[in-house]
């Protein structure tokens, strides 16, 4: 029974709030003990420079250690009291010094923080007897667009071990071909002909991976054309001055925008504000470019429609509409669009 893997499985340490609760630092990791049973017996825990806890028990009368509260077949009132109070331990901990994770695995993790940068959305855990399992659902329409599941890796593969994995819609002939590819399966508990499943173990890169899960959100949207938010970091381009006598610009593309798609410029430091719509007249320009600041390898091109006073769409304007960063090309709000075009 491994049950400092359940109860920390979705949470990530804050190491200062270990040494304030009580931790030694060592080479090694971070120590506490604590006595219990009217100091009969002692609990030491340990938790790595990655987080994992590990923890035993000592019976401080004979000498050795306590296993038998880790046995599931152990029922008994003496051994589900020390069970009991060692679980309190790690609640305790969790509580005093851990923040919550959505998931199990680093990847899980990065493309769910991904998706709610991208469209704002965090996963739904909608089942109360299976918590593991993170919905991502438009708003909109409440369709489904990705699962994440936390599933053994016999149900995919031959092998075994917990994993977590992510289903997405996608077009059948595009199903065919990337299930040749390392890390796509066919979808485990969903249509397989309109959805495939995507290991999240670092097989297939995060780039990648929201490539398909934007094809997949196109499929709940009711329009063919979406409006984007893409930032512009005027320390590394002049776009103030370029639109004073250019309405064409090329500019990096790196997300799944295409030809008609509206892009609102939201201009950095000193403006921090929306500045400019754009319509996007062509994609997939092959550019390679790279130096200390940007990197790219392909871009747009994209015509000025309107532009803003730096007072009217600021970052602080941009929050109460459900936006806390823009740091990189994401979804526009419904309702800052509707807000937006009624100018």
């Amino acid at each position: 029974m491994n049950l400092e893997y359940e109860i920390f499985k979705r949470a990530r340490p804050d190491f200062s709030k270990l040494v304030l609760y009580g931790f030694n630092k060592d080479n090694s990791g971070y120590h506490y003990s604590k006595k219990i049973m009217e100091d009969s017996f002692r609990v030491d825990i340990t938790i790595d420079q990655e987080g994992e806890v590990k923890g035993q028990i000592y019976d401080l009368e004979f000498g050795d250690e306590y296993t038998n509260f880790r046995l599931e077949n152990q029922q008994g009132e003496f051994v589900n009291t020390v069970r009991d109070e060692y679980i309190n331990i790690l609640e305790d901990i969790l509580d005093k010094c851990f923040t919550s994770k959505y998931f199990v695995m680093n990847q899980a993790n990065r493309i769910a923080e991904m998706i709610k940068d991208l469209y704002g959305d965090d996963p739904e855990f909608a089942w109360e007897d299976d918590k593991d399992d993170g919905i991502f659902r438009n708003p909109q329409n409440r369709k489904w667009y990705g699962l994440i599941m936390n599933i053994d890796k016999s149900k995919i593969d031959k092998d075994k071990g917990k994993v977590e994995v992510l289903n997405v819609k996608l077009d059948e002939n595009k199903i065919k071909s990337l299930l040749n590819k390392k890390g796509y399966y066919p979808a485990y508990h969903m249509n397989k002909k309109n959805w495939i499943t995507i290991i999240l173990d670092e097989t297939v890169e995060d780039n990648e991976i929201m490539e398909q899960v934007i094809e997949s959100h196109r499929y709940t949207e009711k329009n063919n054309h979406h409006e984007w938010i893409v930032p512009s970091n005027p320390k590394y381009y002049d776009v103030i001055g370029h639109f004073e006598s250019n309405d064409i610009v090329t500019w990096k593309q790196s997300s799944n925008i295409q030809v008609g798609d509206i892009v609102y410029l939201y201009v950095g430091s000193p403006y921090s504000a929306i500045l400019y719509k754009l319509q996007v007249l062509e994609v997939n320009i092959p550019y390679m470019y790279n130096d200390d600041n940007v990197s790219m390898s392909k871009v747009m091109r994209l015509k000025l429609l309107d532009k803003y006073n730096k007072d009217e769409y600021p970052f602080a304007k941009l929050k109460s509409y459900g936006i806390n960063a823009v740091r990189g090309p994401r979804y526009m709000p419904m309702e800052l669009s509707k807000l937006i075009n009624k100018r």
